[in-house]
C-alpha cells in the first residue's frame, strides 16, 4: 500500500479543509450572481441565470466550475476515514451508516422545513407558480447531496478495488463514463448513470491523493498533468464531442468534469506549499473550524434562501434594477451580505444536525437495516434528479429521509460509541474542519 498523503498527527490535511472552504465560499458567491427572480406583467415570477448570460461566462466557468474538486477531496478524506474506521474493527455497513447519516439528517430539516412554509405560504394565497418556483431553490443542493451520497457510499468497495489494481480501477470507471456518453443520444435517461460512474471515477482522484501518489510527482510532471488534462478537453469541445460550457456539462455530468478533475488535482497538489503556511494562521485556523461545523447546512439552505429572499424583494418598493445591469451587479455584495445574516441563525439552529455520529457496535448496525436506509433516502432524490423538485415531493423526501434517519438509529442528540455507549464531551471528539461537513 502507497504511504499516506499529508495530514495532521489526527489525520486531518488543514490545505484539503482550506480548499474545501474555497469551494463552498465560491459556490455561494457564484449563486449569488446567478439568481435574477424577474416580476412579470402577468403577476407570475420568472428566474434568470444573469450570470450565465454573460459573454465572458463560459471561460471564467471553466475555471471556476469547483464541482470536481470537492469530489477530489471528498476521495481523500473518505478513504482515510474508512481505513481508519476498519482498523479500529468497523464494517462497511458502520461507514456507510455514518457517511448516510451525516448528509441525510440536515437535508431532512430542510426539506421539511421547505414543505411547511411553502405549504403555508401557497394557503395563504401565493401564487401556486411562485411556490414551485421556491421548492425548485433547494433542486440544485440536492442534486449534490444524491451524487456524493453515492459516491461516498462505495467508498468501501471502491478501496477494495483501488488496493488491488487503482490504476485499473480509474480506467474502468472511466470507460463506463465514455461508454455512457456514447451512448446518451440514443438512451437519453442513461446519462443520469454517469453521477455514479462519472462522481465516483473523480474521487477516485483523491484516493490517489490519500495514498501519496500526488506528492510523489515532480512539480514539472504535476504542470505537464494539468496541461495535459486541459488540452484533452480542449480538442474534445473544440471538435464538437462536449459543450464548451462546464454548467452544461455538469447535469448530468460527462467526461469533462474527469478531465477537470485531473487538472484540479494536480492544481490542488502544486498550490500545497503556498496554502500549507496559510493554513498555520491562527484566524484562518479558527474559521475552517466554525465553517467545518457546518458547512453542509450553509451548502444545502444557502440557494433556497436565496431564492427566497429575491422573491420577497419582488413585493416590496425596494428599487429592483433589472438583471444584469451595471445597478444589478453592484447590489451583488448587499445580496451576499443578506444571504449570510440569514444564514446565521439557520446555522445556530439548524446546523447540531451535523454533529459527527460515531460508530455503533455491530449488534446495532445491522447491514439490512443500513440497505434498507440506503434505498429509502435515494428514492425522493432520484425521483428529484428524473422530474424535478415539487412541494409534494418535499414532504415525500422529508418522511423518506426522516424513516432513513430512524432505521439507523441516529436521531440527534444521542451520540453513540463504538461500544455503544454515549458521550458528549467535545474533547473526544477531535478536530473539525471543513470537510467534516460534507466529507
Amino acid at each position: 500500500m502507497a504511504s499516506p498523503g499529508p495530514g495532521t498527527a489526527t489525520g486531518r490535511d488543514p490545505v484539503i479543509d482550506l480548499v474545501r472552504f474555497f469551494c463552498l465560499a465560491l459556490v455561494v458567491v457564484g449563486h449569488c450572481m446567478m439568481v435574477g427572480p424577474v416580476l412579470q406583467a402577468d403577476g407570475t415570477v420568472t428566474t434568470e441565470n444573469t450570470l450565465a448570460e454573460q459573454d465572458w461566462f463560459v471561460p471564467v466557468i471553466w475555471i471556476f466550475m469547483v464541482m470536481p474538486l470537492f469530489f477530489v477531496t471528498g476521495g481523500a478524506t473518505g478513504l482515510q476515514s474508512w481505513r481508519r474506521l476498519k482498523a479500529s474493527g468497523g464494517t462497511a455497513a458502520q461507514f456507510v451508516r455514518l457517511r448516510l447519516l451525516r448528509l441525510v439528517r440536515p437535508a431532512m430539516a430542510l426539506l421539511a422545513v421547505m414543505f411547511l412554509g411553502l405549504g403555508a405560504a401557497g394557503r395563504l394565497g401565493v401564487h401556486p407558480q411562485v411556490v414551485q418556483l421556491m421548492a425548485a431553490g433547494a433542486a440544485m443542493p440536492l442534486w449534490f447531496l444524491a451524487a456524493y451520497l453515492a459516491a461516498q457510499l462505495n467508498i468501501p468497495l471502491l478501496a477494495a478495488c483501488h488496493t488491488r489494481a487503482p490504476w485499473l480501477t480509474m480506467a474502468a470507471l472511466t470507460a463506463l463514463v465514455v461508454a455512457v456518453d456514447c451512448l446518451r443520444g440514443a438512451l437519453p435517461a442513461l446519462a443520469y448513470a454517469n453521477l455514479v460512474f462519472l462522481w465516483c471515477a473523480v474521487q477516485q482522484l483523491g484516493f490517489l491523493a490519500a495514498d501519496g501518489h500526488w506528492p510523489r510527482v515532480s512539480r514539472s510532471g504535476l504542470v505537464g498533468v494539468a496541461l495535459a488534462a486541459n488540452l484533452v478537453l480542449g480538442t474534445v469541445t473544440g471538435l464538437g464531442l462536449y459543450p464548451g460550457n462546464m454548467l452544461v456539462n455538469l447535469n448530468p455530468p460527462n467526461l469533462c468534469l474527469f478531465l477537470l478533475g485531473i487538472s484540479q488535482a494536480a492544481i490542488l497538489e502544486l498550490s500545497r506549499p503556498a496554502l500549507a503556511p496559510l493554513c498555520a494562521v491562527r484566524w484562518v485556523h479558527g474559521l475552517l473550524y466554525v465553517a467545518g461545523t457546518r458547512s453542509l447546512t450553509v451548502y444545502l439552505w444557502h440557494l433556497p434562501l436565496l431564492v427566497g429572499m429575491s422573491g420577497l424583494l419582488l413585493l416590496t418598493p425596494v428599487p429592483k434594477p433589472p438583471s444584469g445591469t451595471a445597478p444589478w451587479w453592484w447590489a451583488r455584495p448587499m445580496v451576499l451580505l443578506a444571504l449570510i445574516l440569514l444564514l446565521l441563525p439557520v446555522m445556530a439552529v439548524f446546523g447540531r444536525l451535523e454533529e459527527r455520529p460515531t460508530a455503533v457496535s455491530t449488534s446495532r448496525c445491522r447491514p439490512p437495516d443500513v440497505a434498507a436506509a440506503v434505498v429509502v433516502a435515494f428514492l425522493p432524490v432520484a425521483a428529484a434528479a428524473l422530474g424535478g423538485l415539487t412541494l409534494e415531493l418535499l414532504g415525500a423526501g422529508a418522511v423518506c429521509f426522516a424513516i432513513a434517519v430512524l432505521l439507523l438509529r441516529g436521531m440527534p442528540g444521542r451520540v453513540s460509541g463504538p461500544a455503544g455507549s454515549t458521550s458528549r464531551d467535545p474533547r473526544r471528539r477531535g478536530h473539525r474542519g471543513i470537510a467534516s461537513g460534507v466529507k
